[in-house]
């Protein structure tokens, strides 16, 4: 097995040099940084992390906490959050929170010990939990996709309502007025903005609230399915469905074609998320794109820098952009 020893005699290095290059201290060349690296690989050598751990006080690690894994957009949050702490030569301990706030509050807690910095994709706590966690935790924290007063948090944040309005002008611009919706849960931020940006654009294009379009899913196909069933059934006047995500979208696809509703022809539908399933439907959907990707890279790499020096608090935020398909079309051309 090899030594450090071993790694100083490849790379031509000192003991300490080599030190400083695992454990990311002190000034170091780029040039011998590599070397030394390169020094490692060929030989096999895995630091100690323990041994790290007590020399510099800290665990080289970062916690990431989601509310559920599912959904598209948390495997490709999943994927960036490994490969940005890979390439900072720092570990990731994933873990969610079973969709339940007082679960995933204690979770959090339970990490301070093990972690450096904590990335948290929280659908279920409230800001007030937030808040109380940025006076209790004695590292940093990184918020994505909550919207939070700058001068408390970290934050990488995703504007919702602005989704939702992109989705409605859309629809708008093609002559839809008797436009129905799909939400999701409503006892989050996340869902509260997409309602306020359907509702907001309606008032904006002076077309009257309906309630009756209005039905709640939860983010699956079978709930969008089940949604889309109750207005058929009901027998709700509408031309166009919006659903707060694309899975919801899809089941509401499909109970129209089974009551033999032509889509985009007779209803048009539009969904959230670019989940890449929703372009190998017929007809393809036209959706909004989350930027998860560059959002959770974003997060990680400042939760990285935060493990090593302070930052001023910042809210970056990110709009998501309109993926115009197949099924929408303009009123005046429907059969």
């Amino acid at each position: 097995m090899s030594t450090i020893l071993d790694v100083c005699k490849l790379a031509g290095v000192s003991k300490a040099t080599v030190s400083r290059v695992i454990n990311g201290t002190g000034q170091v060349k780029e040039s011998t940084r590599d070397n030394v690296f390169s020094a490692m690989k060929e030989l096999g050598y895995r630091p100690n992390r323990l041994a790290q751990a007590l020399a510099t006080n800290k665990t080289h690690t970062v916690g990431l906490v989601v509310s559920d894994f599912d959904g598209i957009h948390f495997g490709l949050l999943l994927k960036q959050a490994a490969a940005s702490a890979e390439l900072a030569n720092k570990q990731l301990i994933v873990t969610d929170g079973h969709n339940d706030p007082a679960y995933e509050y204690e979770v959090i807690l339970q990490l301070e010990a093990q972690c450096d910095a904590i990335v948290l994709y929280s659908r279920t706590l409230t800001d007030d939990h937030i808040q109380l966690l940025h006076k209790q935790l004695t590292i940093p924290i990184v918020v994505i996709n909550r919207d939070l007063p700058e001068q408390l948090f970290h934050s990488v944040s995703f504007q919702q309502e602005n989704a939702v309005t992109l989705m409605m002008n859309h629809l708008l611009t093609n002559g839809h007025k008797d436009i129905a919706c799909i939400t999701g849960h409503m006892n989050n931020p996340t869902g509260i903005a997409r309602l306020n940006g359907y509702k907001n654009a309606l008032k904006s294009a002076s077309i009257p609230f309906q309630k009756s379009l209005l039905k709640n899913g939860h983010y699956d196909m079978k709930s969008g399915y089940q949604a889309c069933q109750s207005l058929l059934k009901e027998k709700s006047n509408f031309t166009a469905i919006i659903a707060f995500n694309d899975c919801m979208a899809l089941g509401a696809l499909r109970a129209l074609t089974e009551a033999g509703i032509n889509v985009p022809e007779q209803v048009s539908i539009i969904g959230i998320d670019d989940d890449p399933v929703s372009e190998f439907f017929t007809p393809r959907l036209t959706t909004v794109k989350l930027p998860i990707v560059e959002m959770t890279k974003q997060a990680v790499e400042l939760a990285i820098t935060l493990c090593d020096e302070s930052k001023p608090t910042h809210s970056y935020q990110y709009q998501g952009e309109l993926i115009q398909r197949e099924s929408v079309m303009p009123v005046k051309l429907k059969a």
